[in-house]
């Protein structure tokens, strides 16, 4: 398997070379020149498997260099009980054909887990199978979960050291404190005035910074991505869409070939975009629904074709979803319209912030995806009236996706997946607000009060938080990034 750029302008690369260096040298994003093929056979025989033993199934698909066999122990071990404790990814029933896929049971509570727990071990084999010598440098840009999940998933692995991005205001508290008490040796965190795309935005400019790259080789490091821009951080969200799929099957609430349908609360459209990728590969799933919040860049586009950034950001309830950048979409693109219209869109976007595509291009992607937006009253309305209802607890960015899955499952009755991306004690102070609780205090007070409303049990790593080191306060602005990154060289 071989993997080129979105944008068209780049050589061929194997699938190890692709996840070390994070990005195409051209600024697109890594593809695979084919999508491979699930059979009815294949979907059977992942239903007799577990979550390990289907992640590695999926990924050997894509990553056919990598060894099979290191590839099968790697998920193994990274999809454990002690990882995941009752299991990587379940399904938990709401209604007749409603269902919720928990991705939030892993270290930091996050679905980014799902993929941060194996991609520095694909990393690792990839920098060896490569013959790097250098120190791989992560830089991440993060709304919040990814940059938990990548500092705790690469914390002391040899040969690579990793920086993270945040917005100073742009995440919760709570996600505040799990970055800035982070431990590790090869672990460094950093806040900068500004939200998240201006946090992406300087990451990609260190990326494309030729001098910067020099003289970080020159000090012994190579730039890479743990964000979903990089290929070995996308693909392991693969395997839920076909992990949820198959769960259903054997339980015989679907039949072999049965359509499935999938919300997903989306903000960088990585997500989202590997449920695409899993149906291309041939999961019989119908339609994707784009669940964005107040910030609804993503689901204006899906109806109109246009993407224009040039508009008022908010900060919401749910912040891993405050972006008006949203890099995977160029993937979709490059599926949809091809390298060259890829690149012409992304240089658009680039240079006047907007870029519009052709009907005969928004219709392929209408055949797939719907986009639905909840705003702030939405999304507590939902959290409380869904807990009301069943008694089942969720997060504000779940909240987004069950309200715009409750919206198209209105007129169609097929089975839904609802994607939860977060465990809600990770926003506690709204999520026990949309239940009725209040708490004065602390940022733990909402925590122990909605644990004490609803006997929902707070994660282990949450319950824990409050007892840690803060280590890192530093706050920059974004032109600082730069400055601040090769400060690894001294």
């Amino acid at each position: 398997m071989k993997y080129c750029s979105t944008r068209g302008n780049s050589e061929l690369v194997s699938g190890a070379y692709a996840i070390k260096k994070g990005i195409a040298p051209d600024g697109g994003l890594y593809m695979p020149t084919e999508i491979p093929k699930l059979t009815e056979d294949d979907i059977k025989a992942l239903c007799e498997m577990d979550y390990a033993h289907r992640a590695a199934d999926i990924l050997y698909r894509f990553l056919d260099d990598y060894n099979k066999d290191e590839l099968l122990a790697d998920c193994i071990e990274a999809y454990s009980e002690k990882n995941f404790p009752g299991g990587a990814a379940p399904l938990h029933q709401l209604d007749e054909g409603g269902y919720v896929l928990e991705l939030f049971h892993g270290p930091t509570c996050a679905f980014k887990d799902m993929a941060l727990q194996i991609m520095p071990r694909l990393l690792s084999r990839a920098l060896k199978m490569t013959g790097e010598e250098k120190t791989a440098l992560i830089l991440v840009a993060t709304s919040g979960d990814t940059g938990k999940a990548a500092l705790e998933g690469y914390r002391d692995v040899p040969g690579i050291a990793i920086k993270v991005f945040y917005p100073v205001h742009g995440v919760s508290k709570v996600q505040k404190l799990q970055m800035a008490t982070q431990e590790g040796e090869n672990v460094s965190v950093c806040a900068i005035e500004g939200n998240f795309d201006d946090a992406q935005n300087g990451v990609k400019k260190i990326f494309s910074d030729a001098e910067i790259n020099k003289k970080l080789n020159d000090g012994g490091y190579i730039l890479t991505s743990a964000n979903s821009i990089n290929w070995g951080r996308l693909a392991p969200q693969v395997v839920y869409y076909v992990s949820a799929y198959c769960d259903l099957l054997k339980e015989g609430v679907l039949k072999s070939g049965e359509v499935l349908n999938f919300t997903v609360p989306t903000g960088n459209f990585g997500n989202i975009f590997a449920a695409y990728i899993a149906k291309q590969m041939g999961l019989p799933i119908g339609k994707l629904i784009c669940a964005s919040n107040r910030n609804n860049i993503l689901s204006d586009f899906l109806t109109t074709g246009v993407y224009d950034r040039r508009r008022k950001f908010f900060q919401t309830m749910s912040p891993s979803m405050d972006i008006l950048i949203s890099s995977n979409l160029e993937r979709l693109l490059y599926l949809i319209c091809g390298a060259e219209k890829t690149a012409e869109y992304m240089a658009r976007l680039n240079s006047t912030g907007k870029y519009k595509i052709e009907l005969d291009e928004l219709n392929k992607i209408k055949e797939t995806f719907v986009g639905y937006y909840a705003n702030e009253a939405h999304t507590m309305d939902e959290i409380g009236f869904v807990y009301d209802k069943v008694k089942y607890l969720s997060d504000t960015h779940t909240g987004v996706a069950l309200y715009c899955a409750s919206k198209f499952r209105y007129y169609n009755d097929e089975n839904m997946v609802t994607v939860s991306t977060a465990s809600p004690y990770k926003f506690a102070k709204d999520v026990l607000a949309a239940v009725g609780g209040e708490a004065d205090g602390d940022e733990f007070a909402p925590l122990y009060e909605l644990n004490k409303l609803t006997g929902v049990e707070i994660p282990a790593p949450l319950a824990t938080l409050k007892d840690k080191t803060v280590r890192f306060t530093n706050v920059i602005s974004p032109d600082e990034m730069a400055e601040e990154t090769l400060k690894i060289l001294s």
